[in-house]
């Protein structure tokens, strides 16, 4: 099998996800009827670190150049961006599948109702390079984000926690990113249930000098003594919203702030110099 050769002799892989949160994917590949393949799930490592977590799961025949298996939603793939290939035989190398249709109608919730904790979610999608992959996430607590709206010189957010109750003390704190970086609060308006709002002052933020962007990582704290949850979105179908979701920024004193959502969907806001024209 090749990815650099004629179309009949690509493998592609398409992805349900399923209500009980399985993903079953359908392999398109040109292997004989006599073969015994296998989808692997590869973790990406971080950069610099060799390959360690994967997932094997046979691929059983459903057709003519057709094969199937089903990703059972437990046990949860590990946190991180997850690579498609299919294996055609033990000892064989394997190849990247290529993206085919990819069914995620049971994702587009936009936080309705309350997902199972802790929160696993997997998400198929399109690296840029084009190929098949699954974004997943693991957290024991979870505060979703909502509507943001930015308004003069702040920015307000609705979110709804999961995995956690707010109780006395519940505040949301910015985190400044990098070792030891400052944090800084903010007021929680607590809502119906486990809706929540906050508001920040993007003033607040502006570090005394700004010569590089300064990013302010976004938390609640749900009660005095409870551990902080990331604010973030990831029940929806969008596996990478920092392209997708691109809010204004606001001019002050030099900077201009922004909030934005980060390469995993987390909620962060950016402090940078303003550049001369």
């Amino acid at each position: 099998m090749s990815v650099t050769g004629g179309e009949d002799e690509k493998s592609y892989g398409a992805v349900t996800v399923r209500e009980d949160g399985c993903l079953l994917v359908r392999v398109r590949s040109p292997l004989p009827t006599s073969a015994r393949p296998h989808l692997l799930l590869q973790l990406r490592p971080k950069k610099g670190k060799p390959e360690e977590i994967s997932r094997s799961l046979a691929l059983e025949p459903a057709g003519r150049d057709q094969w199937q298996a089903v990703v059972e939603a437990a046990p949860p793939l590990e946190e991180g961006r997850w690579d498609a290939y299919v294996v055609g035989a033990p000892g064989e190398d394997r190849v990247p599948l290529l993206p085919g249709p990819r069914d995620v109608r049971t994702l587009v919730s936009g936080g309705e109702g309350a997902p199972a904790m802790p929160l696993a979610v997997r998400i198929p999608y399109a690296t840029k390079d084009g190929r098949l992959a699954v974004r997943a996430w693991r957290r024991a607590a979870h505060a979703e984000a909502g509507r943001i709206v930015v308004a003069g010189d702040s920015v307000t957010v609705a979110a709804r926690l999961f995995g956690a109750r707010l109780g006395d003390g519940a505040a949301v704190s910015l985190k400044r990113r990098g070792r030891g970086g400052a944090e800084t609060q903010f007021p929680l308006r607590a809502g119906k249930e486990q809706d929540f709002s906050f508001t920040v002052d993007y003033t607040d933020l502006r570090p005394a000098v700004a010569e590089t962007p300064v990013i302010w990582d976004v938390y609640v704290s749900p009660d005095t003594d409870a551990p902080r949850v990331r604010v973030a979105r990831l029940l929806d179908d969008i596996a990478d919203r920092k392209q997708v979701f691109v809010y204004p920024s606001t001019t002050l004193d030099g900077v201009s702030a922004r909030p934005y959502f980060t390469v995993d969907n987390d909620l962060a806001v950016e402090v940078a110099p303003l550049r001369p024209r």
